[in-house]
C-alpha cells in the first residue's frame, strides 16, 4: 500500500485554497515524490512505513503539499509531463516549443519548498548532523 504523507484537509491549508479535484491522486504521486527524494534517509517509521516522530510526520506533509502545489502552478497533473511543452494537442498529436529538458530517470523533480522542508527537518541523504 502505498504511503501518502497529507491530506486533502492539509493541502487546503497548505495553499490556502480548497483542495483541487482529484487530491488524493495528486498527494500519493507527490508522496512518491518525496519518498525518492529520500531513498537513504534514516527516520523512525512504524509497522506500515510511516513516520512517528511528530516533526518528521509535519516535515513530510509539508513537503508533500510543497510539492502538489508547485505541479499546479506549473500545470501539471502529477505525471511529470505539463510545462515540458509550449503547445500540445491529442488528436492527431502535435508536440511543439520544448520548453526544458526532462530529469533523468533517477532524479526527483522536487519542488524548492519541498527540498527545504525535508532539509530543514534533517532528512536529506546524505547529511551528517
Amino acid at each position: 500500500m502505498p504511503r501518502i504523507y497529507a491530506t486533502p484537509e492539509q493541502l487546503s491549508a497548505w495553499t490556502g485554497q480548497p483542495a483541487p479535484d482529484g487530491a488524493e491522486r495528486l498527494l500519493a504521486r507527490a508522496s512518491e515524490d518525496v519518498e525518492d527524494a529520500l531513498l537513504c534517509a534514516v527516520y523512525l517509521t512504524d509497522t506500515a512505513g510511516m513516520p512517528t516522530d511528530p516533526a518528521v510526520v509535519q516535515a513530510l506533509a509539508d513537503a508533500t503539499c510543497a510539492q502538489v502545489e508547485y505541479q499546479l502552478a506549473a500545470g501539471d497533473d502529477g505525471t511529470g509531463a505539463a510545462g515540458r511543452w509550449g503547445s500540445v494537442s491529442i488528436g492527431p498529436v502535435s508536440l511543439s516549443d520544448r520548453r526544458d529538458s526532462t530529469p533523468a530517470a533517477n532524479e526527483v523533480d522536487l519542488a524548492p519548498r519541498a527540498y527545504r522542508a525535508l532539509k530543514r527537518a534533517r532528512l536529506l541523504p546524505g547529511v551528517i548532523w
